[in-house]
């Protein structure tokens, strides 16, 4: 049954087909061919979506919108330009602060570049960077906004694994700002090296003052988000809702460029990026049934267990594999489909579960920067108007911050899990 379902998905896919619709169409293939009853299509189909954490998605992705609507991008952009302007480099190191800093509103990678990408290129550019260093920056930085709560891709992958969501986006904190320095730390050297320019934002004492008053309610709202998480007042469903709620103060009492029609405008991209999300997890969580009515799962996590009880070691094969994923399959569909395979395996070999967590997103979201399924190389091509290939090019060097983070998060575990048992017995 599964070298069924396998076959028709890899088919598939060399045909063409989207990724989701692929995993639907090759899981609704064997449930015809073997006989199974074809309610349970719909019935797997539904199951997957009824979540309460996954209602954190859509919401997010509303707050996000709102505040880009809102301006609120532009002004963490100007402030953080004034503050670190005199550093060589100033631009780029820019970019990966304010990713840091919108990556708690977001909690996407593709929202990062869509809401900042276009600025970040657009003034590296015109301060004479290279495209294809602004486009590796551009992408390399986003990739902290699934790691950094509120993350959909950590949410996604708390409701598979039956994984405490609020203990697991916590856990992401540190790993994300590990990432924030050692990209910093690449473009130091090689700002450095190339010498590259300083910003020309002038950055007097009163322009910074000015605008880190103009700045404030959107610095805020990543705090509210995170105290929230951390103090048990809100889950990650509630914690989504009053982000929501604060976009819609921040937009239309404070900044006062909110309109209706911005507001319909941002329903609506939530609607088609939910809409895209929500079919991937439906399709996926059908095509994961069928592997475990094959007990795919169970055969996998036994010989992962025959491999080795080393728990680095079976952290190492499974980081190989997802990178490897991660270069063919998107990221939420590789979430729903290994997630429910791999964990308890590694979990019973004494990996833990919320260090697992943060190693298979972070290994995906790598994923997002290499060909072919690589959606932030798209993602980056369009708004910057790149020719893929540069875009690619860009990307190569920014690999190596991003996997020895991946390294220090599979070796050393306190990095995800200090925090969340810090404040969340």
């Amino acid at each position: 049954m599964s070298v069924a379902l396998v076959l028709i998905f890899a088919l598939s896919l060399v045909a063409g087909v989207p990724v989701a619709a692929a995993l639907g169409l090759s899981a609704g293939a064997v449930v015809l061919l073997y006989g199974l009853p074809l309610t349970v299509v719909a019935q797997r189909a539904v199951n997957a979506l009824d979540s309460t954490p996954l209602l954190a998605v859509p919401l997010f992705i509303l707050a996000a919108s709102l505040l880009n609507a809102a301006g609120v991008t532009t002004h963490l952009f100007e402030l953080v330009r004034l503050l670190f302007g005199r550093v060589k480099g100033a631009i780029a190191q820019v970019s990966v602060l304010v990713s840091l800093v919108f990556s708690g509103i977001s909690g996407a990678a593709l929202a990062d570049i869509g809401a900042l990408g276009r600025v970040q290129i657009e003034e590296m550019r015109r301060q004479g960077y290279r495209d294809r260093f602004a486009a590796g920056v551009t992408m390399a930085a986003a990739t902290i906004g699934p790691i950094f709560p509120p993350s959909i891709p950590i949410i996604i992958y708390a409701s598979v694994a039956n994984v405490s969501a609020v203990k697991l986006l916590l856990a992401g904190i540190v790993p994300a700002l590990v990432i924030t320095l050692l990209l910093m730390g690449q473009i130091a050297v090689i700002a450095r090296l190339k010498g590259l320019p300083q910003d020309d934002a002038r950055a007097s004492a009163r322009a910074i003052g000015r605008q880190a008053l103009i700045s404030l309610p959107a610095l805020l709202a990543p705090v509210i988000l995170i105290g929230g998480l951390m103090t048990g007042y809100f889950g990650p469903t509630e914690v989504a809702g009053v982000t929501v709620a604060y976009a819609l103060f921040v937009g239309f009492a404070v900044y006062r460029t909110l309109t209706p029609g911005k507001v319909l405008a941002a329903m609506r991209e939530t609607v088609d990026a939910t809409a895209g999300v929500l079919f991937i997890v439906a399709s996926a969580a059908l095509f994961a049934w069928v592997l475990t009515l094959d007990r795919v799962p169970m055969t996998i996590g036994a010989l992962l267990l025959g491999v080795s009880d080393d728990p680095l070691i079976l952290l190492a094969l499974v980081n190989v594999l997802l990178l490897v994923v991660g270069m063919v399959v998107e990221a939420i569909a590789a979430i729903l489909i290994l997630a429910p395979i791999v964990a308890p395996a590694l979990t019973a070999a004494g990996v833990d579960p919320l260090q697992l967590g943060i190693v298979f997103v972070l290994n995906l979201m790598i994923g997002l920067l290499t060909p072919p399924v690589g959606m932030s190389l798209y993602m980056v091509s369009i708004v910057a108007r790149l020719p893929l290939a540069t875009v690619i090019a860009g990307a190569l060097p920014f690999l190596l911050p991003l996997l020895l983070s991946l390294a220090a998060v599979s070796v050393v575990p306190a990095l995800s899990t200090w925090l969340p048992n810090l404040f969340i017995k």
